[in-house]
């Protein structure tokens, strides 16, 4: 049961919340400076004529129906447009006619549904449209008055004007709060020349009133110029008889006055005396402190000036002085050092080189050493292994004289053939007359020569043979022409050739 109560304030609470939203977006309302213009049903609304069409509010709130009714506010407030209007009067006279038009919609549902109908949509051409009705009816106007009319009466030509714009204002749903005229140019300069008479009228007047009251001016004047000359006259004779008072007086006093001007001037004498004196002690003392003092103090100050520059340029001097003894000590110091480190350099450099030219000899009498211990030991080597060899072909023709005989020719067999070929140099051409059988038969003899020379090659060795064993030794070795120690003689057959002999 508890859930069920929940489930039911949930739902109560949640269309309460839908109303609150539903109700907000349905209801409008129209601020004091506004109206609301609704439409999308028909509506009757007082003052206006049936089926209209739209609802006005203004005021106060009220319901729509969204999706079913449009909603459309239109200002109230003032607006104003300025007027800027060339113009041509009665008499032909060009003019500007310049001022301002203050102007809002009426207030009234009339004039709320004209503007509506009007400017809903449009509601910032106002100003143009409200300048394009007020310039029309100003030319007009201004057309029917003269110059000095619209001078006169600026009122005639503002009350005209609305008069004239009323009925057109009312048609927009307009109403006119102020029409202002505010300047009205002339460029042709007919109001200038307007006024000329009456300011030239101004100007005479001016100028009688002016002479008049300079006229009045210099009668007063005369006037108190003679009485100052009465004045003057009673002044002079009142001043004679007391001057002639003054110089009885005065020779009456004349015996007094020579010793009193004398007394007087001797102590004007004594006093100038005394203030002479005074004024040369004051002097000096003004000398004293305006010429003396000032010049000891510029002396002294010249003096302590010099003394001081002098001292600076001794200071400067002696310190220049030690800074060359310096410079020259530390220069002397440096080539002394760089004189001890070359030669010290020059004593290494020249150990060095002494010490490579040593070991380069020492090194190169070594090599030279052992190259000649080297060749002595191959020569050594050689002759030992001459001699073996000797000895081993000494032995092998005591066992074998055949074998050694056909080894010595096969070893010297190109040098056989070679001789034997020499034979054919001076041949420049060889003809064989039995063909293949002539060269097989050429061949034969060739071979026969070589068997003839193994025989007699045999017969060498077996005398050498012989020799040998009475005289064995190196000198069997430098007797024989080949190393075996047999000559073997070449040998030449001459053969009958076509063309030429062998």
């Amino acid at each position: 049961m508890p859930m069920v109560v929940g489930v039911v304030a949930g739902v109560a609470l949640v269309a309460v919340l839908a109303l609150i939203g539903l109700f907000k977006l349905m209801w409008r309302v129209a601020e004091p400076n506004e109206a609301l213009v609704i439409s999308g049903s028909k509506h009757r609304t007082e003052g206006l004529e049936e089926g209209m069409g739209f609802r006005i509010v203004t005021g106060r709130g009220t319901l729509v129906l969204p999706g079913v009714q449009a909603v459309r506010r239109l200002s109230l407030d003032l607006n104003e447009t300025e007027l800027h209007v060339d113009c041509v009067t009665h008499q032909g006279i060009p003019l500007k006619v310049r001022g301002v038009v203050i102007f809002k919609v009426g207030d009234d549902f009339v004039s709320i549904a004209n503007a509506a109908r009007r400017f809903l949509d449009q509601q910032k051409l106002m100003a143009e449209r409200v300048h394009n009705v007020f310039a029309g009816h100003l030319r007009s106007i201004v057309g029917g008055l003269t110059v000095e009319d619209m001078i006169r009466d600026r009122e005639k030509l503002t009350g005209q004007t609305r008069a004239a714009c009323g009925t057109e204002m009312e048609k927009l749903g307009l109403i006119v709060d102020s029409l202002q005229i505010h300047e009205i140019e002339d460029p042709t300069g007919y109001i200038q020349n307007l006024a000329m008479p009456h300011a030239a009228a101004v100007q005479r007047d001016a100028r009688i009133a002016q002479a008049e009251a300079n006229r009045l001016a210099t009668e007063a004047e005369q006037q108190s110029f003679a009485r100052m000359a009465e004045a003057t006259r009673d002044s002079e004779i009142l001043q004679a008889g007391y001057q002639a008072e003054r110089d009885k007086a005065a020779a009456k006093a004349k015996q007094a006055g020579p010793l009193a001007d004398a007394a007087a001037r001797q102590e004007v004498v004594v006093q100038e005396t005394r203030v002479a004196e005074l004024e040369a002690h004051r002097r000096e003392q003004q000398l004293q402190a305006d010429v003396r003092k000032p010049a000891d103090a510029s002396a002294y100050e010249k003096r302590t000036l010099a003394e001081a520059e002098r001292d600076a340029r001794i200071s400067a001097a002696q310190a220049k002085a030690k800074e060359t003894e310096l410079a020259a000590a530390a220069e002397a110091t440096r080539v002394k050092t760089a004189a001890g480190a070359e030669a010290e350099a020059t004593k290494t450099r020249g150990a060095a080189t002494a010490a490579a030219t040593r070991a380069t000899g020492e090194a190169e009498a070594a090599a030279a050493q052992a190259k000649g211990l080297a060749d002595a030991e191959a020569l050594r080597a050689k002759g030992l292994a001459e001699a073996e060899a000797i000895k081993a072909r000494a032995a092998a023709l005591a066992e074998n004289q055949d074998a050694v005989v056909a080894q010595q020719l096969a070893e010297n067999w190109p040098e056989i053939v070679q001789a034997g070929a020499s034979a054919f140099t001076n041949v420049d051409n060889m003809v064989l007359l039995n063909g293949a059988d002539g060269m097989s038969e050429l061949f034969a003899k060739a071979l026969t020569m070589g068997g003839t020379g193994l025989g007699l090659a045999r017969q060498l060795l077996s005398s050498m043979n012989q020799n040998g064993q009475a005289h064995n030794g190196p000198d069997a070795q430098r007797s024989s022409g080949t190393p075996g120690g047999t000559a073997a003689a070449p040998v030449t057959q001459k053969v009958p050739v076509e063309g030429g002999e062998g």
